[in-house]
């Protein structure tokens, strides 16, 4: 048998370990009902195709505009008839994970937000008028939870929806936005939908608490927010020095045992972000140190694997650089750089971490004001690439074997080809650990662009078939920047088709070049990176095994 070719870098041999693409496990999207649109379903195609997603999570699978609880026909002009009971039907979910089944990717379901006519509060948050609330009546509310699992079952199989995993709610810490009812009414709510779940089929995975950030103070601590306890943290001088946790988590796992109730999974999410209320009443924003999402996962997991459910899987089912669909960072060159560094450096802390989100075309405030909004997305409503765009495909070209990782990028190989490729970044050293923050305009964000100084990636990669050619590609300040070409054009509100056409190219227009390994076998990799440049290195033919 042939054995694996035993690669030098920097002279060194190198022992490999595992990389999991934690990248491409599941990403983000608005709502449900926007994967009706022809544009989304275009955008999400392009994202499993170059990123590889395996998963997606949403809002809004049983919102109004879904039509899945009925308690009366709808009479458009004419009455609107109850009926004797309520009924279920499926017909745009059905539309929705038939697209996303043909495409090769599961849904993570989030099972929310309450139908109006189940809910005991409507339109607590968002354009679309979500109702976040508990239900009038559980009974009902487990009906809806039981037939949907069924129907998933019996249209998917029960070998395929045993892949899926169902989450229950989302952020139901933050009332009376995302739930109106208290701390334990939520633990209520998730109790009754794990039994109704796992009496369909215990092997299918249901977890929790879905809870936003995590917080230096005891605003949570009780049934319901307490604003009063933020005051010091809106006051910090220093809030990298506060002690920061994770919302409701110890106590779900605590109430989840004491009633011998399944988890599964444990999901919360991560915003380097946060905000807290001064005693005056202002809102303070804060902004964490570049290493938040690191420290707060090594954290997180600690907790799992000393609880009750060390086996628990660890979902991230949000996380970005904010939790803004109106943050121009998104829009930026640092914000790839940024998520490039995290995904990089937390790669084995978690089962998946969710990127919010792939697409601009998201309405939680309604759609945005101009092309380049500030937008999660990954590519804007026109389907152009932001830099994070290629910062996702430059991760995902990486191999699955981790041969060497630096502060500033990693070597990798494919356990299938032995193909070798990397990803260097330069986080410049004037930002030390502070993070790229959150802007309210484009024109705010690019003080950054002042950061510095450039960076040397030198590295010697011994063991490789001479004359095998790598690509080199490169995303900065002046390649593959369509933001600041936008702003460069006047910030054009309303984009001509020649100015969609002309950012759409600058976009992909990386710089790019190619290596080609000598007779010694050895490539010399010398590159000087700009400040937040993000570089791919891949092979364009695999090694030949020795």
């Amino acid at each position: 048998m042939k054995s694996e070719p035993r690669f030098r870098i920097d002279g060194e041999p190198r022992d490999e370990s595992a990389l999991p693409h934690i990248w491409s496990r599941c990403i983000g999207a608005g709502r449900a009902n926007e994967a009706l649109r022809a544009d989304w379903r275009q955008q999400f195609a392009e994202a499993v195709a170059t990123f590889g997603v395996q998963y997606v999570r949403f809002h809004g699978v049983f919102h109004d505009d879904m039509f899945v609880y009925r308690e009366s026909y709808g009479g458009g002009f004419g009455p609107n008839a109850p009926l004797a009971a309520p009924k279920h039907t499926f017909g745009y979910v059905n539309k929705v994970f038939d697209f996303l089944v043909e495409c090769g990717v599961r849904p993570f379901v989030e099972l929310g937000f309450m139908p109006r006519e189940l809910a005991t509060a409507t339109e607590t948050v968002f354009w679309w008028g979500a109702h976040c609330s508990p239900p009038k009546d559980m009974a009902r509310w487990v009906e809806l939870v039981t037939r949907s699992v069924e129907h998933w079952i019996d249209r998917y199989g029960l070998d395929e929806v045993r892949e899926w995993r169902f989450e229950v709610w989302n952020e139901p810490n933050l009332v009376p936005h995302f739930w109106t009812g208290t701390k334990t009414e939520y633990f209520e709510l998730y109790e009754q939908t794990v039994r109704a779940i796992k009496k369909i089929d215990p092997e299918l995975k249901v977890g929790g608490p879905a809870t936003s950030v995590f917080v230096p103070d005891d605003r949570y601590k009780g049934e319901v927010e307490d604003r009063s306890a933020m005051h010091e943290t809106a006051a910090a001088t220093n809030v990298d020095a506060l002690d920061w946790r994770p919302v409701w988590i110890e106590e779900f796992i605590a109430w989840c045992a004491e009633r011998e109730l399944p988890i599964d999974f444990i999901s919360t999410h991560l915003y380097p972000t946060d905000f807290a209320y001064g005693a005056d009443g202002e809102s303070v924003q804060i902004t964490r140190y570049a290493d938040a999402t690191f420290d707060d996962l090594t954290l997180l997991r600690k907790l799992v694997q000393n609880s009750a459910y060390p086996d628990a899987e660890i979902h991230i089912t949000e996380w970005s650089t904010s939790p803004s669909s109106r943050d121009f960072i998104h829009d930026t060159l640092f914000a790839a750089t940024s998520i490039t560094r995290s995904y990089l450096k937390c790669a084995t802390l978690a089962d998946s971490i969710s990127y919010w989100t792939f697409t601009d075309v998201f309405e939680e405030g309604g759609a945005g004001i101009g092309p380049f909004h500030g937008g999660f997305g990954l590519v804007n409503e026109d389907g152009i690439h932001k830099p994070t765009f290629h910062a996702f495909t430059m991760l995902e070209r990486l191999g699955d074997r981790l041969l060497l990782a630096t502060s500033d990028g990693v070597v990798t190989r494919d356990s299938r080809t032995s193909a070798v490729s990397a990803v260097f970044f330069n986080y410049p050293e004037d930002m030390a650990l502070r993070g790229v923050g959150s802007a309210g305009s484009y024109a705010a964000t690019r003080a950054l662009a002042e950061m510095g100084p450039s960076r040397r990636i030198h590295h010697s990669i011994a063991g490789l078939q001479p004359g095998t050619t790598f690509l080199v590609e490169i995303v900065d300040w002046e390649h593959g920047n369509p933001a600041e070409a936008w702003y460069r054009l006047g910030s054009p509100l309303n984009l001509s088709r020649a100015e969609t056409e002309y950012l759409s190219r600058v976009a992909d227009s990386l710089l790019r070049f190619t290596l080609t390994v000598p007779d010694n076998g050895v490539l010399d990799l010398d590159v000087e990176l700009a400040p937040w440049a993000v570089m791919s290195l891949w092979q364009s033919r695999p090694a030949v095994r020795r």
